[in-house]
């Protein structure tokens, strides 16, 4: 179990992560799209499945925005009501700063009556106005602490700009947050930056390392890339070229993706930090969509080989 797994500082954590239909979209095409989702999600042996709450970042940087900004159905929503026959673990992404306490108290309580888990994130720009901080949408989450466990984002890209990620990571901690998910990885040196510089500052604490999930993302498009970078993932030149210059852009994605995944639990078996992945799958491309179920299959099963994951009990049975 998901929870298990987290509170119990496994190593080998499998996510799948997706966003929600955009928020113009027919009750009657949202239950299709669900329905494809749990098909093509029910035979992958994940632990849990996280739902993204879609924000527009526009106001973050003043480069153009490569794809328009598309406003989403609420992530909880669209989970608890179209997703029940998945029957893994949700995870639901919430920015707490644009809710006060009180709608925030509300929502984990229907969040702790499903059994979902929440992840808090911060706004979509700095000027952005703050209903709630995080540390107080953490303390209201406390409230089911022994029962839930509550994520939190760490950005390895921010790490090498402003060298404090493992600081933001032990103040989170602080509030209660045991597991962090980050942001997309093609990077493999800044990943393996934070985690150096998180496991000296936890040595010297003398207190053990959260759970640091990594997320990685097939590419199908230079468009895509260009995206991605929009969105502040930096992608190293060298592996840029590879993709640009590829036969088949997608394809050299999902192996650029499973060597970064082998890299990185290799580093954190080493650095005894616990770790797993999650896949996302941000396209409503079909290609790039089975593309990420390739990649979360190759993943799942290279955890496993490494003796760092086992089947869940669902799967045993």
């Amino acid at each position: 179990m998901f929870l298990d797994k987290i509170k119990g500082a496994e190593s080998g954590v499998l996510l799948y992560g997706i966003t929600p239909p955009k928020a113009s979209t027919s009750a009657e095409r949202v239950a299709e799209i669900a329905q494809k989702t749990v098909e093509r999600l029910a035979g992958l042996d994940i632990d849990a499945l996280v739902v993204y709450d879609v924000q527009d970042e526009s106001a973050r940087t003043d480069d153009e925005r490569p794809f328009p900004f598309i406003t989403a159905l609420d992530p909880f929503g669209f989970a608890s009501t179209y997703l029940g026959a998945l029957t893994i673990p949700k995870i639901i992404y919430r920015p707490a700063g644009k809710f006060s306490a009180e709608e925030l108290a509300d929502w984990l309580e229907e969040m702790h009556t499903h059994n979902f888990y929440p992840v808090f994130v911060g706004l979509p720009a700095p000027d952005f106005p703050v209903k709630t901080s995080l540390s107080e949408a953490y303390r209201l989450w406390s409230k089911h602490q022994d029962v839930s466990v509550v994520g939190a984002v760490t950005i390895p890209e921010r790490h090498n700009l402003l060298k404090d990620e493992d600081v933001r990571i032990l103040d989170k901690m602080s509030g209660g947050v045991s597991y962090f998910i980050s942001q997309c990885v093609f990077n493999l040196d800044y990943a393996k930056q934070v985690i150096k510089d998180l496991t000296l500052r936890c040595n010297r604490l003398q207190i053990e390392p959260p759970t640091i999930i990594f997320t990685l993302t097939a590419c199908g498009s230079e468009k895509t890339l260009h995206f991605m970078e929009w969105l502040g993932i930096h992608v190293p030149d060298a592996l840029k070229e590879e993709l640009k210059t590829s036969d088949d852009i997608l394809e050299k994605s999902v192996t650029l993706c499973f060597d970064i995944a082998s890299a990185l639990t290799a580093y954190c078996r080493k650095q005894n930090v616990p770790f797993g992945f999650n896949i996302e799958s941000v396209s409503i491309r079909k290609a790039e969509i089975e593309a990420s179920i390739d990649l979360a299959t190759k993943i799942g099963q290279m955890m496993k080989d490494k003796g760092v994951r086992k089947l869940s009990k669902e799967k045993q049975e």
